[in-house]
């Protein structure tokens, strides 16, 4: 029976489009989630231990993330070095739509891909609000930022995709990447449709259809030549070397200041941390434990540590801790909705039962997989839930594995900006959070709309009769 699968998921959709917080709501959707295991979906004690054994660390540094993540966001408000790279940023892009393009296509994207778990967010909506742009706004271009999601933190998520899937790591990457640009693309044009004076907006269209485009180009080559979990941050990075290369050409003075380098020190210790951390890990091949000497979890703490001291320390520790209660339980426990859902066969259940549509199966197979995005708020999450349900209906009913995959990994991801739990963390960056809450209503739509257009390409690509499968 599909309902009972289903209604944790209910329990949560009920409770998220009746507005209730979003802890209220994970932590519903999770209770649901855990009674009916208990009930109809019944764990070994073995299997709950092996479970615990792997998500559980997953979990606490999901947690210490978010929190590292707020934390340096206060720390760059108190001390103002928020304001000197905002101030440069507006000086050298300009205000409005070419400045909002420049943090949805480079900024954000950047930032999400060397951390990772919706940090991209804390480091672009206060420079959105500096160049003037309402909550609502900040909150809507910052979650759309999250764009590049299947590169996050080093693609961890795309990674478990591929393994689950039989997929290999590289050809999901690029496969991704391919079924990447209408997001690219299709956030780009919202953005430039908020932000735009009705004179400008055909411009700004225009625009915002090349910074899509750029991002697209820039982040498939990556994948070719560099790699799946670098390809990201170098995709960004080229985007935003293009955005001021083209303002450069327009006149427009790039000078590095002592200023601005001081002021972003805290952001040179957190990503150059990561990658020499990561560069070290990949040439000694250690594994295990050691990984986390790459997590933000070490290395925003670090990056704090080398902004404030003593009493000040203190006091944005106090400040974050009132702006993560809100936050993290929340991301936490729809991580163990996911989770429990993955573990005890309820997604799998539900797959199965959404695959008696046959070759049709195609056309719902996205909105699946946005599913388990939405629910947990997280790549890897989403896909441990649906990955090896969906690449095993693939197969059984004959499609092109590699290119439905792709669009599964980027549907699910392409929700975890439309999650409850990451509109909320946009929410507290905001000096009004009530008005960026309200930005998950253009978001979410935002994510449908482009989600459909990924389900639709892959319902007529499956009709060819040329189609490898």
């Amino acid at each position: 029976m599909l309902l009972l699968p289903l209604a944790p998921v209910l329990v949560a959709l009920a409770l998220s489009l009746a507005r209730r917080s979003a802890l209220l709501t994970s932590a519903a959707g999770a209770l649901a989630a855990v009674v009916i295991c208990a009930v109809a979906y019944p764990l070994t004690p073995g299997q709950i231990a092996e479970a615990t054994r792997q998500w559980a660390p997953v979990m606490i540094e999901v947690l210490a993330i978010v929190f590292g993540g707020l934390l340096l966001s206060e720390a760059m408000r108190r001390t103002g070095r928020q304001d000197v790279i905002a101030s440069w940023l507006g000086r050298t892009l300009g205000t409005g739509t070419p400045a909002a393009l420049a943090v949805l296509h480079g900024v954000t994207p950047f930032a999400e891909s060397v951390t990772g778990f919706g940090i991209g967010v804390t480091l672009a909506i206060p420079l959105l609000l500096h160049l003037g742009f309402s909550s609502r706004r900040a909150a809507t271009i910052g979650l759309l930022g999250l764009c590049t999601v299947p590169w996050g933190s080093m693609a961890p998520g795309t990674l478990i995709a591929a393994s689950l899937s039989g997929i290999g790591f590289q050809p999901l990457g690029v496969g991704s990447a391919i079924a990447s640009g209408p997001v690219f693309i299709g956030v780009g044009l919202v953005v430039a449709t908020l932000t735009s004076p009705p004179g400008a907006r055909a411009r700004n269209l225009a625009a915002a259809t090349a910074s899509g485009a750029t991002l697209w180009a820039s982040i498939l080559v990556a994948n070719l030549l560099l790699g799946t979990p670098v390809a990201g941050a170098v995709g960004a990075l080229l985007t935003l070397v293009a955005h001021l290369l083209v303002h450069r050409l327009r006149g427009a003075r790039i000078v590095v200041t002592r200023a601005l380098a001081a002021a972003a020190s805290p952001y040179a210790v957190l990503l150059g941390g990561i990658l020499i951390a990561t560069a070290l890990l990949d040439a000694t091949r250690a594994g295990g434990p050691w990984h986390y000497l790459a997590s933000p979890a070490i290395w925003l703490p670090l990056s704090v540590a080398a902004t404030l001291r003593g009493r000040d320390l203190a006091g944005a520790v106090a400040a974050t801790a009132r702006r993560w209660l809100p936050v993290g339980p929340a991301n936490g426990l729809f991580l163990l909705l996911g989770v429990v859902m993955a573990v005890s066969g309820m997604a799998a259940a539900i797959a199965r039962a959404v695959a008696q549509l046959g070759p049709a199966y195609v056309l719902p197979l996205g909105f699946l997989a946005a599913l388990g995005g939405w629910l947990t708020g997280s790549n890897a999450a989403a896909n441990a839930m649906f990955a090896a349900p969906q690449s095993e209906i693939i197969r059984l009913l004959g499609l092109p594995a590699l290119i439905a995959m792709s669009v599964h990994n980027v549907c699910s991801s392409l929700f975890m900006m439309a999650s409850p739990a990451k509109i909320e963390l946009a929410a507290q960056l905001c000096p009004e959070p009530a008005e960026g809450r309200r930005a998950g209503r253009t978001v979410t739509i935002t994510a449908l709309v482009i989600t459909g257009v990924l389900s639709l390409g892959l319902g007529l690509l499956t009709l060819s009769p040329t189609m490898p499968r």
